[in-house]
């Protein structure tokens, strides 16, 4: 990685909430911990569909990713939603990292899973780390087939609460994942505030995953047989969804 250029990274925000306000739940981590890093924060594709929890602590407008019933066993919009953010993070990137709080993070573990098996963003660079903030599996076993098949080999941290509603589905999440490293703490399902063995933790894998990045650019400089002249990105996930 060049000196004068940070690291990327994708910011999914959770259900009815919006980039900026994930944005202002980072900023409650020390600043020092992505200083180096670019953090892009979209809204999702939808407007909100119903109440947010967030009403009256935050402004709108709202945003949902995608739509699902209550055991999150189906899914209303989301080829729509992965096709959006694949053109996204081509037209816009590239990002090297992904960062998601719920069902930001749900997404982020698919995209990531999905182009390890080749399934979408071929013509986007592999994506290298991600952090997971209350994050989980989609529970269709179509999916979970593809997505999870292997396990995903990215730097990843993976922050689970220990009255977070959703910590067992986060602990489902991390398993996916090749040498997880997991933050726990006492909180329910937020971004939590950090206590200073979290600041090392976190901080000293940035560190690491800015090394990895740094090693990585002389081999990927070299390499220059990667598809450049693709049409959009998300064309091929509708077409690879539902496919093992």
């Amino acid at each position: 990685m060049e000196q004068d250029k940070r690291a990327k990274v994708l910011c999914l925000h959770g259900f009815r909430t919006s980039g900026s306000f994930l944005k202002k739940q980072i900023s409650k981590w020390h600043p020092s911990i992505f200083q180096q890093f670019e953090m892009v924060f979209p809204d999702g594709l939808f407007p909100a569909g119903g109440k947010s929890e967030i009403e009256g602590i935050f402004p709108p407008p709202y945003f949902e990713w995608f739509q699902f019933n209550k055991e999150f066993t189906e899914y209303t919009n989301l080829d729509e939603c992965i096709s959006y953010l694949c053109d996204y993070m081509v037209k816009n990137g590239p990002f090297d990292g992904l960062l998601g709080f719920s069902q930001g993070a749900t997404l982020s573990a698919l995209l990531i899973g999905y182009q390890a098996q080749g399934k979408l963003l071929s013509n986007h660079p592999p994506i290298k780390f991600m952090v997971s903030i209350s994050g989980s599996k989609f529970r269709d076993p179509i999916i979970c087939d593809v997505a999870y098949k292997d396990p995903i080999k990215v730097k990843s941290v993976h922050f689970i609460g220990e009255k977070d509603w959703l910590k067992v589905p986060s602990e489902e999440l991390a398993s996916a994942f090749d040498e997880p490293l997991i933050i726990r703490h006492p909180q329910g399902h937020t971004v939590p505030r950090l206590d200073d063995v979290s600041v090392k933790q976190l901080s000293e894998w940035s560190s690491h995953v800015l090394e990895d990045l740094k090693s990585a650019d002389v081999p990927e400089a070299l390499d220059s047989g990667k598809p450049s002249d693709k049409e959009a990105a998300g064309a091929e996930f509708t077409e690879n969804l539902v496919k093992a």
